[in-house]
């Protein structure tokens, strides 16, 4: 009797343990790349990266150039205009650094903006995953584009265009 009942609980947890979990795989690059909006808010991103460090570069132009001008007139001035040159390109250097890491830095320019552009369209999609999600039952979703390797994924799993269709993209 005891044995049957190991027997019987063991075949319960094995059955169990063998119920499919539902789960699908979608490619978030993939679909955040199909939406016009999302283009628009790199181009932007982009255009002012390239405006911001366009500003950045004539600073680091006009710091060289002064820095050349001091080489060459090193041997010719007192050293209080020396050290008042010297004191000028330091200051300058700071302030070309301190663009640098206020516009590209760590929670810099850039990354406020790319949150206040980007991040509501990566919510919207995250929105359709999820509705996906609960509509069909599946147990997880795996993104393939960041961070998560799949070696290998049945392609009927990929549900990137049924989340592009619930935007209303394609």
């Amino acid at each position: 009797m005891k044995k049957l009942l190991i027997l019987g609980m063991a075949i319960l947890f094995s059955a169990v343990a063998v119920q499919a979990q539902r789960y699908a795989i979608v490619d978030t690059r993939y679909i955040l790349d199909k939406l016009p909006e999302y283009k628009e808010a790199q181009e932007a991103l982009n255009k002012t990266s390239e405006i911001w460090q366009a500003e950045i570069d004539s600073k680091q132009q006009a710091l060289n150039k002064l820095y050349k001008d001091y080489e060459a007139e090193k041997v010719m001035l007192s050293p209080e205009l020396l050290k008042k040159r010297e004191d000028e390109i330091f200051n300058r250097e700071k302030e070309v650094r301190e663009l640098q890491r206020q516009r590209f830095g760590f929670e810099g320019d850039l990354f406020k903006k790319r949150q206040e552009l980007v991040k509501p369209i990566q919510d919207k999609v995250y929105a359709a995953i999820q509705k996906i999600a609960v509509a069909r039952m599946y147990d997880f979703i795996l993104d393939r584009s960041e961070g998560i390797t799949v070696i290998f994924a049945d392609p009927k799993l990929d549900k990137s265009e049924d989340v592009l269709r619930e935007l209303g993209v394609k």
